[in-house]
């Protein structure tokens, strides 16, 4: 968990500020308790408002249009889903000088899987598919074109960048291997269909070992539907994978550009919060780790 700067950009936010904001614009509530949230999330600053909310505020100005993107979608999509999805209670403005809209949500219960110590990894990939499913079976006609619902060879230039940095950190020349792998999948030629887009263990809740909610719609969106599959390696163990894959219906060519995904989601987050955000390097290697076991 950390409260540390990652981003050059990224603004100070604190208890004080988010209680200017909340008495400013929402009256009703500024007298709740107040306190920060320690959080591995990487975009959004996070603070428990009374006993059944949390406010969400941007940390740097890249974040700032998933605010406004989420509170669009989440209505239409959250309803046909099998897990709790945020439920948006409130837009706030700019103002006391957080230059940013940010959100409030209602409170969601659970807590966030660890890979590698799931309690029923079993139930959790049946329950991580059915999400992926149910989200898939969404009319996408109307939808907006994912940030990571586009070719995986986009991510190229960032994925060898970031390899470049981590010379002597991994075994580079077995990860440029396994992408280059997953580059020669042929891309995805049906229909654009629903992804939230960051399946990752921080965006999941899960209570009694099921999937309880998933939250952070800020890259969801329409495209190549294989970035969903992400968990197999960002969480669930090599034991149950296979099942995880059959329940999908991946084929051989949207499985390798899942792989793919997860691989470059973590080789460019690996450098960049190396020393900023343990939780995150630490699930970048252990994605790498389990990718490289599988590839070899």
């Amino acid at each position: 968990m950390t409260t540390v700067r990652m981003h050059e950009d990224e603004l100070d936010i604190d208890v004080a500020l988010v209680g200017r904001l909340i008495a400013g614009q929402f009256p009703p509530w500024a007298g709740l308790p107040l306190r920060r949230l320690e959080s591995s999330g990487t975009e959004n600053a996070m603070f428990r408002l009374g006993a059944d909310k949390v406010v969400r505020l941007p940390r740097h100005p890249r974040a700032v249009e998933a605010i406004t993107h989420e509170l669009r979608w989440l209505p239409r999509l959250g309803p046909g889903l099998p897990a709790a999805s945020p439920e948006p209670l409130g837009r706030g403005e700019p103002g006391d000088g957080f230059p940013w809209p940010w959100s409030v949500y209602g409170w969601l219960e659970g807590r966030n899987p660890v890979p590698g110590r799931l309690a029923e990894p079993e139930l959790l990939a049946e329950d991580l598919a059915a999400y992926v499913t149910a989200l898939r079976r969404i009319e996408a006609a109307e939808g907006p074109v994912g940030s990571r619902g586009v070719p995986l060879a986009t991510r190229d230039p960032f994925l060898r960048d970031a390899l470049a940095r981590l010379t002597g950190r991994v075994d580079t020349a077995a990860v440029t291997d396994a992408w280059e792998e997953a580059l020669r999948a042929p891309e995805h030629t049906g229909p654009p269909v629903w992804a939230h887009g960051d399946l990752m263990a921080g965006n999941l809740l899960v209570r009694g070992g099921r999937l309880s909610a998933v939250i952070d719609f800020g890259t969801v969106g329409v495209g190549d539907p294989a970035v969903d599959l992400i968990g197999a390696w960002c969480l669930l163990p090599g034991a149950v994978r296979g099942a995880f894959r059959a329940a999908v219906g991946a084929g051989e060519a949207e499985w390798a550009r899942a792989r793919g995904w997860a691989l470059s989601i973590a080789v460019i987050a690996l450098p960049y919060y190396w020393e900023t955000n343990p939780p995150v390097a630490e699930n970048s290697r252990y994605v790498i780790r389990e990718i490289l076991a599988e590839t070899r």
